[in-house]
Formats: C-alpha cells, sequence, structure tokens
C-alpha cells in the first residue's frame, strides 16, 4: 500500500503523458466534481429523487452528444487566466486609445442624422444581446462535462461581459453629444418592440431554454453567436461608409474574441468527431437552428441603411463557417 501511495503522481490524470504537464493542463484539466459519478452531481446523495442528480444525469450525461472521455479536450490557444487578462488589458488598452481620439476630434457631434437612428436602433440595444450571450455562456461553463471545455466558456462569458460594458459607455457618450434623441432611454423599447431585433430574441429566447449541454453548444457556439456576430460585421461595414469608423473598429476588435471563440468551439466539433455518430448529431442540430438564425440575420440586416445584399452576406459568412466543420450529412 506505501509503495502504491508513493508511486501516484501529483497530476495522476496527465501522469501517462511521459512528461511533467504545461500550465495549461494543470490549470484546466480534471478540475470538476460534479461529473465523477453518474447518479451524483457535485457528489450529492444519489437519492433518485434528488432533482441535481436527475437534471445533470439528463442534460449532460445522457446528451446526444458524447464522448468516452471529455476531459481529453484542449483549448486550441492554451488559454489560462494569467493569459487572459494580460491579453484583453491589452485589447482594452487599445479600445481606451480608440475612443479617447475620437473624443478629441468630437467625433459623434459629426455622424449623420440617419446613422444616429441606425445606432440608436440597432446598435446601443446590443447591450441586451451581449447580456443573453453572457448568460449563455455562464450557462455552458456550469453544464459542460469537462473543465477544459469550462475554462473555455468562462473566457468567452468574460468576451461578452466586455462588449456589454463597451457598448454600455459608448451608449452613454452618444447620449452626451445627443442629449436629444433616445439614447440611454429606447434601448429596452427598441430590443423588446422593434421589428429589427424580434428574429435575434427569438433565437437568443430559445437558445437560453435548451438545457441539453450538447445542443446548447451547438445552438449557442455554432450557431446564434456565428449568426449575430456576422450582424455585428454588417453594421461595422456599414458604419464606414457612413464616416463613423470608431464603430467600425470597435466591432473589429470584438470580432477578434468572436474568433478564438469560432477556434475552440470548431476544435471541441473536431474532437467530437471520433465518436460515432456525433457529427450526424451536430449536424442535425445546425439544421434545427439555422432557420431561426436565417430570420435574425435579414430582420436585423433589413432595417440597416443601404443594407442591399448585407443578409446575404452574412448568412453566407454562417453557412461558410458550418461547411468548414465538416460535419454535413
Amino acid at each position: 500500500m506505501t509503495s502504491e501511495i508513493r508511486s501516484m503522481k501529483t497530476w495522476s490524470k496527465l501522469a501517462g503523458n511521459k512528461r511533467r504537464p504545461s500550465e495549461y493542463e494543470i490549470v484546466t484539466t480534471n478540475l470538476h466534481t460534479r461529473n465523477r459519478h453518474r447518479d451524483q452531481a457535485y457528489e450529492l446523495s444519489p437519492a433518485p429523487d434528488l432533482e441535481m442528480n436527475n437534471w445533470y444525469q439528463k442534460n449532460v450525461f445522457d446528451s446526444s452528444l458524447q464522448h468516452d472521455d471529455w476531459e481529453e479536450f484542449r483549448d486550441p490557444d492554451g488559454l489560462i487566466y494569467r493569459v487572459y487578462t494580460r491579453m484583453q488589458d491589452a485589447q482594452e488598452d487599445y479600445i481606451d486609445g480608440l475612443i479617447d481620439e475620437h473624443d478629441e476630434i468630437e467625433h459623434d457631434k459629426d455622424l449623420q442624422p440617419e446613422w444616429l437612428g441606425t445606432m440608436e436602433l440597432l446598435y446601443t440595444p446590443r447591450r441586451y444581446l451581449q447580456s443573453a450571450l453572457q448568460m449563455n455562456a455562464a450557462y455552458l461553463m456550469q453544464i459542460a462535462p469537462a473543465s477544459t471545455l469550462t475554462a473555455c466558456a468562462g473566457f468567452q462569458d468574460g468576451d461578452e461581459f466586455r462588449w456589454l460594458s463597451r457598448i454600455a459607455y459608448r451608449t452613454r457618450e452618444l447620449q452626451n453629444a445627443h442629449p436629444d434623441r433616445g439614447f440611454g432611454t429606447k434601448e429596452r423599447e427598441n430590443w423588446e418592440q422593434a421589428p429589427a431585433w424580434q428574429g435575434i430574441r427569438e433565437l437568443m429566447e430559445k437558445v437560453l431554454a435548451t438545457y441539453d449541454w450538447g445542443e446548447n453548444f451547438v445552438a449557442g457556439n455554432l450557431v446564434a453567436k456565428i449568426a449575430v456576430d456576422e450582424t455585428l460585421r454588417q453594421l461595422g461595414a456599414t458604419g464606414r461608409q457612413f464616416g463613423d469608423p470608431l464603430v467600425s473598429l470597435m466591432a473589429d476588435n470584438q470580432l477578434r474574441d468572436s474568433d478564438r471563440s469560432r477556434r475552440w468551439s470548431t476544435a471541441v466539433v473536431e474532437f467530437c468527431s471520433t465518436h460515432e455518430g456525433n457529427n450526424a448529431v451536430i449536424s442535425g442540430w445546425i439544421e434545427k437552428w439555422m432557420p431561426l438564425a436565417r430570420n435574425a440575420i435579414e430582420t436585423y440586416c433589413a432595417a440597416l441603411p443601404e443594407s442591399e445584399g448585407a443578409a446575404s452576406k452574412a448568412i453566407a459568412n454562417v453557412e461558410a463557417f458550418h461547411r468548414s466543420l465538416g460535419v454535413s450529412n
């Protein structure tokens, strides 16, 4: 018994690698307690009527998306908290610089009335969209079947909150520059009632009510987030046409975070592909959710001025991403 204890490695899960674990592996691998026992989420009593256990069994262990060992998944960026905060601190410095530069030239006061109306309708209410994206990332972080997946979802959660905060900041700046308009006061009304937002609202509300972790991941990360990020791309492109480089540059920076989300989400699909049946499951869920995504893009882009072709471009980008996953039937 003594020799057996002495032979154990500090990172027993990683001992078979024949090398010292990396910092990424040490701080992200095999950290969950909730998935060690199928009938005892969070190692609670295995009583059959304990709802927490039943919830995890149904929505995690019995998901149609399966793998023999989810803990073997690795973030392609190998991201850890220390590196993430340092990286995003630099990005925040960049955004601060952009805003300061445009404040110095009183950029907001020179925006065209038509574009101000567009920003009031399609940009500042995006903080509600960011809140929905953040909530879904937080749910995925809570229910994912491996701590390496939890880490990726956690950083995505941070990304969404970063942009919720930045949109709120820009809302206040636009309100200060144009107090006669509805900046800071009409966002909720527009989010809840404006036709341009109702496709996105329906999509996000249904994603947030999807509890199976696998379907939530596909619906959220592979469909909804891709779709709404492509509407942001079209908003930024339209901003350039209307003399608003600030919204365009901020959109470009936000899409850097989205690219990282796409990388780890794509890596999950690739990781899953070795398990029989997973490609068909993922493809089926994408097909199920895409009608809502197309409608979300079309209703939003229809409200963009000079928007001819914007929705088609956005949908084409979403479909190209899906083809890159290689899971089509």
